[in-house]
């Protein structure tokens, strides 16, 4: 599996929430911009980490 592979199907699925739930998209959305700087570096930590075990799991 190469990178493209990768990138493509993470804009996939990062398209398809606003595509279908367009007003739960936004609504998440707006919680998000009310999140201090240090939340939502959180989430990004968070968020990394357990897309490296992942794939770590899956090598």
């Amino acid at each position: 599996m190469n990178w493209w592979w990768v990138i493509g199907g993470v804009l996939l699925v990062e398209g398809l929430m606003p595509l279908f739930f367009t007003q739960a998209w936004r609504q998440t959305f707006e919680k998000l911009l009310q999140l201090r700087d240090g939340q939502i570096r959180f989430i990004g930590f968070a968020s990394a980490l357990i897309g490296l075990l992942l794939m770590w799991l899956n090598r």
